[in-house]
């Protein structure tokens, strides 16, 4: 978009910055809202690496330069929570304190949220060309309207929950950090390779990033191998493959966890209006969780099944997501503030 319009368009809207930043990416976006339209405006969007910055200031100056604004407003999400002024996450390069950022940009109003609570805010939003589908209702089901759960694997566990109103709110929760469920077998088998007996694992420690790499490696013992593949992509791509036992076992291993687990989700907080799933690689991997026993394990509970077999799961593909629901947030509560007497 060119720098001309983007300006144009900022002056006659008060567009405002709204990012979504954690410990590799930083994603930016000039946002608006536009007279009729319920969804927010992304009139720019860049994503950068963290790592090539100095600062997220530097980051925001980059982006600001590049489209020749000057935006009075940030909305900021990011993993982890403020104390004493600053953004304390240890995945971060650099600390973030948003007093700093306003002085720096010179803005008149930074605002702060979690990053999961932005992207469930944002799955308010979802266009049907960023949805994958696991699992849907029979035709005759009619679509719900109740509570959306929004779980994303990735460097954690996130769980949060969008509560569908007049004005839509969410319920962040630590549900990642809930018992993991083996079953008996070879699941506890390899939960026994995970921790000690008699010790709290929680399903964080399996569905991620770092946990597909602790379940590969604990495959691997229990077969008396020695792991040959590093991270969690060269984990995925070589089961999907199909190249290597150990890797192709984890990954079923980590769909049939997920699948239990958002069953009992789902069942928690009677999530009729569907289950999104939103993670960095679960996009890469949806054909392979669609052959797997994923949303076999996710209607086995019992004499629930039936309702679990009205509830929609979705994988979704999250890049602007969190962007747009921060930006839908801060909107949200200037429009609160100005109707309060």
């Amino acid at each position: 978009m060119p720098s001309a319009t983007v300006s144009a368009l900022s002056m006659e809207q008060a567009a405002f910055l709204a990012a979504d930043v954690g410990g590799t990416h930083a994603r930016i976006g000039l946002v608006a809202m536009r007279p009729g339209q319920s969804a927010p405006a992304m009139l720019a969007y860049r994503v950068y690496k963290c790592a090539e910055f100095s600062s997220l200031e530097n980051i925001l100056h980059t982006f600001c330069d590049a489209f020749a604004v000057r935006p009075r407003k940030l909305v900021l999400a990011c993993a982890g929570f403020l104390l004493d002024g600053r953004v304390v996450n240890n995945n971060l390069v650099w600390p973030i304190a948003p007093a700093d950022l306003k002085a720096a940009l010179a803005l008149t109003d930074v605002e702060v949220l979690n990053d999961f609570e932005a992207l469930a805010y944002g799955t308010a939003y979802l266009d049907a060309d960023s949805v994958q589908t696991l699992h849907a209702p029979a035709a005759h089901e009619k679509p719900g309207q109740g509570p959306v759960v929004i779980v994303g694997p990735g460097t954690g566990l996130g769980v949060a929950v969008r509560l569908p109103d007049a004005h839509p709110s969410v319920l962040a929760t630590e549900a990642g950090h809930i018992q993991l469920a083996a079953r008996v077998g070879r699941e506890q088998q390899v939960l026994a390779q995970l921790a000690p007996p008699d010790t709290h694992v929680p399903y964080d420690d399996v569905l991620s990033g770092p946990g597909l790499l602790r379940v590969y490696r604990a495959v691997c013992r229990l077969e008396n191998v020695s792991p040959t593949l590093e991270d969690p992509a060269a984990i995925t791509a070589a089961a999907c493959m199909g190249s290597n036992a150990q890797a192709l076992e984890t990954l079923q291993l980590f769909c049939a966890w997920l699948g239990s687990y958002i069953g009992d989700l789902a069942m928690l907080y009677g999530a009729t209006g569907g289950v999104y799933l939103a993670g960095g690689f679960l996009s890469r991997i949806t054909d392979f969780m669609a052959k797997s026993r994923f949303i076999e394990r996710f209607l086995d509970k019992g004499v629930v099944r039936p309702f679990l077999q009205t509830v929609p799961v979705h994988v979704v593909d999250h890049a602007q997501l969190a962007v747009i629901g921060a930006a839908s947030w801060l909107m949200d509560r200037s429009s609160s503030s100005r109707t309060q007497p």
